[in-house]
């Protein structure tokens, strides 16, 4: 009789180990075509909004790109079926709206063809969906990257250093941008974030002990000894370089940032951000009044609305603002505003140009929905008793976090505007590319915590 209730007991379990992997991949299914529905039904309404028919052309083409996503679905089901449901369809959404509002603004520009920056970002969408499925197939175990720590550190910082190789760099506001046979350009920065992700959490798991040792108490906080400030020191002393040497306040601001957390995690001392946080004031003083471009946005921050600024280098953000204002609670409709009025609604200023058609409820909502993707790697890493892809996954979900916080913050005058773009929404390929590699990852630290939990590093 016990051997019997032994059996059952059993295979109930065995049923359940079954069933669970199933269940979470057929709620991504569902959540997959409800974002396709979305992506769809917006890009009918920007064609009637604008044209007045419908042209099955350009839809499509994004049908094509809802199949790429389904067979990241069926990948992943095959690959990591206990990966988490929510991740896929909230960047496949974002990327579909993304792409609605760039096509708007593709018919208002009255850009075809390749000319099209919709068309491009439908391309860019292909490849980084494709690259994220490579990573899935062949990153089997996310754990193996722990082995190359300082030789992502060192591909992290020869990427940042790829717009100074003469041939290769391209002069712009920024230098920023590499350029291949003058026809493919992108942003090595975007892809050396994730290398220095990597780098931070193989580090940090080899020196936390050293670095969560007992300092000095003052103010009811633990601070850090002086001798353990070396690496919060050069790290920042990297991102002060970025900014000016690269003229890219964003990217130093988004790596010092990761750091910082990534460091608070690993020692649980808020003495560390809180240095962080000092730090980063001081360096953005400092950088505001010594370089022109950053004082001159700080300028435009402060007095956005002088007219000696507005126009002239504070009407994009001043434009923006009033595309906001435009839209007010509910929008003006996909296809019946103006966001085309403001320089660069594509890339910096897609927020306010959804939130102008979309109203301040279409801008809550994608909020929302960065909130609940940066929800979902957090707990990733949480659950988790590795602490490599602990620290992995919440660094990589914070620096999303950061760069929306800083984006939605420039636009709406929160704080001042910086160089970085809306992750999966604005236009660019680097981005996108990057970001999802950082789902595929995520991805496949989330399949490896639901499975097989008690194996730990570090």
């Amino acid at each position: 009789m016990t051997a019997s209730v032994e059996t059952d007991t059993t295979v109930i379990k065995a049923l359940r180990k079954l069933r669970m992997p199933a269940t979470q991949r057929n709620r991504e299914l569902g959540l997959l075509l409800f974002a396709t529905v979305v992506t769809t039904v917006a890009v009918m309404l920007v064609q009637l909004g604008t044209r007045g028919e419908i042209d099955p052309t350009f839809l499509s083409y994004c049908g094509g790109l809802a199949g790429l996503a389904l067979a990241l679905h069926i990948v992943t089901r095959i690959c990591a079926r206990d990966a988490d449901p929510f991740v896929l369809p909230i960047a496949t959404l974002l990327t579909g709206l993304g792409i609605a509002m760039i096509y708007r603004l593709d018919i208002a520009k009255d850009r075809i063809g390749w000319g099209s920056l919709g068309s491009r970002q439908l391309v860019w969408a292909a490849i980084a969906i494709t690259g994220a499925i490579l990573i899935v197939i062949f990153l089997r175990n996310y754990r193996v990257l722990f082995r190359y720590t300082y030789v992502f550190g060192l591909s992290g910082i020869l990427l940042l250093l790829l717009p100074f190789v003469p041939g290769l760099g391209i002069k712009a506001g920024a230098d920023v941008w590499v350029s291949i046979g003058g026809v493919f350009s992108f942003q090595p920065g975007e892809l050396a974030k994730i290398c220095l992700a990597v780098f931070f959490a193989g580090y940090l798991v080899r020196t936390r002990e050293a670095l969560s040792s007992v300092g000095t108490r003052f103010l009811g906080i633990t601070w850090p000894k002086a001798r353990q400030l070396g690496p919060l020191l050069i790290i920042w002393g990297v991102s002060l370089g970025i900014i000016v040497l690269q003229r890219d306040l964003g990217t130093g601001i988004l790596i010092f940032g990761m750091f910082i957390a990534m460091l608070y995690v690993a020692t649980g001392k808020a003495s560390w951000a809180i240095l962080g946080v000092l730090l980063a004031a001081a360096g953005a003083l400092v950088a505001s009044q010594i370089l022109p471009y950053v004082g001159s946005r700080f300028a435009n921050w402060l007095d956005a609305f002088n007219p000696e600024y507005m126009n002239g280098s504070s009407y994009q953000l001043v434009s923006g603002i009033f595309g906001l204002a435009h839209g007010g609670l509910i929008g003006t409709g996909w296809g019946l505003g103006r966001p085309d009025l403001t320089p660069l609604a594509q890339n910096d200023y897609i927020l306010p140009s959804l939130g102008e058609e979309l109203g301040l409820v279409g801008v809550f909502a994608v909020l929302a929905l960065y909130m609940v993707f940066v929800s979902r790697g957090i707990r990733i890493g949480i659950a988790g008793q590795d602490d490599f892809g602990k620290l992995l996954a919440t660094g990589l979900s914070f620096t999303l976090a950061l760069q929306v916080f800083i984006m939605v913050g420039g636009v709406t005058r929160v704080i001042p505007l910086t160089g970085l773009t809306m992750p999966f929404l604005a236009a660019g390929g680097s981005s996108l590319i990057a970001n999802f590699l950082i789902i595929a990852i995520l991805l496949r630290i989330s399949d490896a915590v639901r499975s097989r939990p008690r194996v730990v590093i570090g």
